[in-house]
């Protein structure tokens, strides 16, 4: 068995951590979340917050892809119609300052294929590895995610990404209502307000795990690295 050290339970909590089944996801590490240029700056919120992860995914996805765990990355986004945008949505972020579909100076703001809306270069996908398109927070809703982990035998999800409070917190509570275990890297995700980012963490713990359960980089490549190279 192999675990990861993490709290409040060693992960997975049967102790089969394995390339087979275990997916890492990499939620949002886009240009428009992550630039000085794109929605979150914006909205006016310090980037250098959500870009603080960058270098522990990194690191976490060079041992992973040497140990051949299934990688996907997601993107917020919209059809360029915005056909799929809720007026709800859109009235909110107007609000803040960052209506989704303006003009931008990396293009139109969260629209799919606009300069903003990609994966930043320091995270760039290898072929072969998936990447979802979201229209929501959560990376469940509206994609073909789930389909695609049972497909591929996964019942353990690491989260990574931005932002720790909305994307990767809404996904990890869709992951944990549909069975899956869930492990939060906390220094590889982000959030526009380190309070925030402290609150998500603690109530992915609260009453014993009630979502899952939370470790560093360094524990899971630790984790990782115990495992043969080739499975």
């Amino acid at each position: 068995m192999t675990f990861v050290q993490a709290d409040p339970y060693p992960y997975p909590f049967n102790g089969n951590l394995s390339p087979t089944n275990t997916a890492i996801i990499i939620i949002d590490m886009q240009a428009d979340f992550c630039s000085p240029d794109g929605y979150l700056a914006k909205k006016g919120y310090d980037i250098s917050l959500t870009r603080a992860p960058i270098a522990s995914i990194q690191a976490v996805l060079e041992i992973a892809r040497s140990r051949r765990f299934t990688i996907f990355f997601t993107r917020e986004g919209h059809r360029e119609d915005l056909l799929d945008l809720p007026a709800t949505k859109r009235w909110r972020n107007q609000r803040a300052g960052a209506e989704i579909g303006s003009q931008g100076s990396m293009g139109r703001l969260l629209v799919r294929g606009q300069p903003g809306w990609d994966i930043i270069p320091e995270l760039t996908p290898l072929p072969g590895e998936a990447v979802i398109d979201k229209p929501g927070n959560g990376a469940f809703y509206a994609t073909d995610l789930d389909h695609l982990l049972k497909h591929q035998g996964i019942t353990n999800v690491v989260l990574c990404g931005v932002t720790t409070a909305v994307c990767v917190h809404s996904t990890l509570r869709e992951a944990s209502d549909r069975g899956y275990d869930t492990l939060l890297l906390e220094d590889c995700c982000g959030e526009s307000d380190p309070q925030l980012h402290l609150a998500a963490i603690e109530m992915v713990k609260m009453e014993g795990g009630i979502f899952g359960t939370v470790a560093t980089s360094q524990a899971f490549i630790a984790a990782m690295k115990s495992l043969p190279e080739t499975c």
